[in-house]
């Protein structure tokens, strides 16, 4: 059975008390034993957000990290240092990170290297733009994105990969992919992986929905068949609107 997973990536919000804050509500809820739960705060709250939820079913995730295990890239954050502080998954190829930070294909791939020569667990981010849609080129994308970026690691590697789709036009923007057209997309993307590795494979990897999903359409888009949970941005700020978000997948 596929991990089921919800995700609240925080991206530039929250301080050190605002995220002590945040996680002292988080830990009184209860969460259903069906759902794994992770939170990425920022990178300066990684340590005491881990320390905070160390008891506590809550998985602490990284945004981002440097392909490089170390180096004179002033700024940058590495697996080892991640590792470090015990934190062993991490968010690679946000679609804002593509934007404004210009990362291509062939860094990510690197990154995702880094990521499982380091034993860590990357979540993969593929989406497309609204231009894509319109243009009817949105599936050729994702597969293009897949094969540049993740289809060079082994079978075994699979173990240690999430994927998470994000329209990028319904990111921020209040628009969401309907229920249909995020299955239809799931289901590609799956079908893609069977294609180039196995339907064995396929069949285990968790696939996330990160497209401006809410407390009241999470139940219809975690029902899809092949939609295994959500990375969650602005509703994942809020632990009432975030639990209800977990609470979706029900107990």
């Amino acid at each position: 059975m596929r991990r089921k997973i919800v995700a609240g990536n925080w991206k530039m919000n929250y301080d050190l008390a605002e995220t002590e804050l945040f996680l002292v509500e988080l830990k009184k809820q209860v969460f259903p034993e069906n759902v794994m739960v992770m939170i990425a705060p920022a990178f300066t709250n990684l340590n005491h957000a881990f320390n905070s939820v160390r008891e506590h079913p809550v998985t602490i995730v990284a945004q981002n990290m440097h392909q490089n295990n170390e180096g004179a890239f002033t700024g940058e954050i590495s697996a080892k240092m991640l590792k470090s502080i015990g934190v062993t998954t991490v968010i690679l190829g946000h679609s804002e990170r593509r934007a404004y930070f210009n990362e291509n294909s062939t860094v990510l791939s690197e990154k995702v290297n880094t990521a499982l020569e380091n034993e860590m667990t990357a979540i993969f981010c593929v989406g497309e733009e609204l231009k894509d849609r319109k243009e009817e080129t949105h599936f050729e994308l994702i597969k293009t994105q897949l094969s540049e970026g993740i289809f060079h690691i082994s079978d075994d590697a699979w173990k240690n990969i999430v994927i998470a789709y994000e329209p990028v036009w319904a990111i921020g923007t209040g628009e969401t992919a309907s229920p249909e057209q995020a299955q239809e997309m799931h289901k590609f993307i799956r079908k893609t992986i069977a294609e180039k590795y196995s339907k064995e494979i396929a069949d285990k990897v968790s696939i996330l929905y990160g497209g401006s999903v809410k407390a009241d359409n999470a139940t219809e888009i975690f029902g899809q068949e092949d939609v295994d949970g959500g990375l969650i941005g602005g509703a994942s700020l809020k632990v009432d609107s975030f639990m209800k978000i977990i609470n979706a997948f029900g107990t």
